[in-house]
């Protein structure tokens, strides 16, 4: 089939996100200036480059995650295993501002070494990344998208010393889960290596 993107596509569920998957999930960790943490896991998520470090979530309008990045200036990113997939879960019902996901998932909170949001205790690894840019992409129409990219430059990395073996992060170990679009999820699977040709 071939359908035009501005048109229905006339399956029972849009296919776009199972299309662009797997993708990691961006655990986000934040803080208000009255000290409410949020935690929310978001499927538009990814690293942006590696120098320096950048990451990125995309919020469909301003939700709290997006509002505090933007109004503290930070927000911490969660390594989401599969031993806190139910957590996670949890984590991501709609609360009211001031209810911590932490609470309701039955999280603990580690401080922040270089952002003042905590971490999720447990976790394989976390990034810590100080907010450097908001931005609504433009569409073809002239028009605005209906998410936010919070745009954010690592500042700090916390990985378990149980997840390092031989110099690496042990991804097989992280046992990490991805959102693979409507309600699935994958793990790691098998791992293999690609060396580039030179």
């Amino acid at each position: 089939m071939f359908y035009n993107a501005n048109e229905h596509h006339g399956l029972a569920y849009n296919p776009f996100k199972a299309i662009v998957a797997p993708r990691p999930i961006g655990w986000i960790s934040t803080i208000d200036g009255e000290g409410r943490t949020n935690l929310a896991p978001y499927s538009f998520f990814n690293g942006i480059c590696d120098t320096p470090m950048m990451v990125m979530f995309a919020s469909g309008g301003m939700k709290d995650s997006a509002q505090f990045a933007s109004d503290s200036g930070e927000f911490t990113f969660n390594y989401v295993s599969n031993s806190m997939k139910d957590e996670m879960n949890i984590s991501s019902a709609s609360l009211a501002r001031g209810e911590s996901e932490f609470d309701t998932a039955g999280l603990e909170m580690v401080a922040g070494q270089t952002v003042s949001c905590p971490r999720v205790k447990g976790v394989p690894a976390a990034l810590e990344c100080k907010t450097v840019n908001l931005v609504q992409p433009d569409t073809l129409d002239g028009g605005k998208a209906a998410y936010i990219l919070v745009i954010g430059q690592v500042t700090g990395v916390y990985i378990d010393d149980e997840m390092i073996n031989d110099g690496r992060f042990d991804i097989a170990k992280a046992d990490p889960i991805m959102r693979c679009g409507y309600h699935d999820y994958m793990g790691a699977g098998d791992l293999f290596e690609l060396v580039r040709p030179t």
